[in-house]
């Protein structure tokens, strides 16, 4: 492994050679031109030839990671696995995206990061991980963390045993290396009382972020394991967006987001299916209300809220859990076939890796992804991506994909949408 070059030790700078001056550089008594002769040829030598050319580094790569900091993470080159951003050409009809994201990213001993890894790898496409960054810091040292408007070490989620952090940093440093995206769920999870993410400042939110960066960053120090491989990215340039806590507090977040030079923020609750907007530089990815099969109302577009409207509780009556997992199938379904076939704007899927009423949300998303992957023109993308295509098309474009409304396809035609 070789070392970033901005935290070698020792290394001296332009500065610090410039203040040695001439007499420094050349030596004392040395002729002026001194650094223009040629090296001396060594006494009793038949021939002299140069030393050779000195090594060039590699280039940074996964086998020779150039490492950050106490070596957490580590350039490692461009991400594999990402897809070509292309603009739509005259008349075409765009994709269908799904996005499937999920909050917390932890690997506990159920498997599910792994498990929905294996998905996304079966349905060829990419996902985004939210990372709580305290799920990277051990409970023995919590009172690094200072959550705004809370005590130190405060957190609402638990933090992970040893044994869970070693398999957070393996499955994240795999879903890189796979092509997925690592965002942030931030850190504590506050969503109560008067210390509550909805409450805080911007300035609350530029501290929690650079928190969140840091236990990511550093968890070699803070954790002590020296047997693990560096994530290989630079998070400082990886993180380019999130999602708050059930939620709350993305009005006092945005001015943060953008002046961190975010691409987009997926905190909003309720909106329709239509295409995204951007709110300032930000791009605002909401989840959605979407049918919800045997109801008269829609729910919005994640694991817990269709668990709200059924069971109300983790642990619900049993013999209810066949029912409950094929509304939640067919309500992912239902939103996808609803934008499938008319303005196909992107789905937007939020979970966690949880075993609520005995998995069946899990078995439910997984049952609905694959279904999806058997039509045509659907891509499977991260956040990040998906910023990426946006942002190749047309201003015009754009524009005329928000003007479509909730299930309505271009009534001229996507020659309409897509003039040139």
């Amino acid at each position: 492994m070789t070392t970033d070059p901005r935290f070698r030790p020792g290394r001296p700078s332009r500065r610090s050679l410039l203040g040695l001056g001439a007499a420094g550089l050349l030596g004392a008594g040395a002729p002026g031109l001194a650094g223009c002769a040629r090296p001396p040829i060594p006494t009793g030598a038949d021939d002299w030839t140069p030393d050779p050319t000195p090594t060039v580094e590699p280039d940074p790569s996964v086998e020779h990671p150039r490492l950050i900091g106490d070596g957490s993470t580590a350039y490692t080159g461009p991400q594999p696995g990402q897809p070509e951003a292309r603009r739509l050409e005259r008349g075409e009809r765009p994709p269908q995206f799904v996005v499937a994201s999920w909050d917390g990213a932890a690997s506990l001993d159920d498997g599910l990061f792994s498990r929905f890894r294996k998905v996304a790898q079966d349905i060829g496409g990419s996902m985004t991980f939210f990372l709580s960054g305290l799920y990277l810091l051990p409970e023995s040292r919590r009172d690094l963390y200072h959550p705004p408007g809370n005590p130190q070490g405060a957190s609402d989620i638990g933090y992970l045993s040893d044994a869970a952090i070693r398999e957070t940093l393996k499955q994240l440093r795999a879903s890189w290396l796979e092509g997925h995206e690592i965002g942030t769920h931030f850190n504590g999870h506050f969503c109560g009382g008067p210390g509550s993410v909805e409450h805080w400042s911007p300035e609350d939110w530029r501290s929690e972020i650079d928190q969140a960066v840091a236990f990511v960053t550093q968890w070699r120090t803070n954790t002590g394991f020296d047997d693990l491989e560096p994530l290989p990215f630079d998070y400082t340039e990886e993180l380019v967006g999130g999602r708050t806590p059930c939620l709350l507090g993305q009005e006092n977040l945005l001015p943060t987001a953008a002046d961190l030079g975010w691409r987009y923020d997926a905190s909003s609750p309720g909106r329709h299916q239509t295409w995204p907007v951007r709110r300032g530089e930000v791009w605002d990815f909401p989840l959605q209300l979407l049918p919800f099969p045997g109801y008269s109302f829609e729910v919005l577009s994640m694991d817990y809220n269709i668990l709200a409207n059924q069971s109300g509780t983790t642990n619900g009556d049993p013999s209810q859990y066949a029912r409950w997992r094929e509304e939640a199938r067919g309500t992912f379904v239902a939103g996808f076939e609803r934008a499938y076939s008319s303005n196909r704007a992107p789905l937007f899927i939020g979970n966690h890796f949880e075993q609520w009423n005995g998995g069946i949300y899990m078995d439910a998303v997984e049952d609905a992804l694959r279904e999806m992957a058997t039509h045509d023109e659907v891509r499977f993308v991260s956040f990040r991506q998906l910023c990426d295509w946006l942002e190749a098309q047309t201003p015009e474009v754009v524009e005329n994909l928000r003007g479509l409304g909730v299930g309505q396809a271009p009534l001229g035609g996507w020659q309409s949408v897509v003039p040139a």
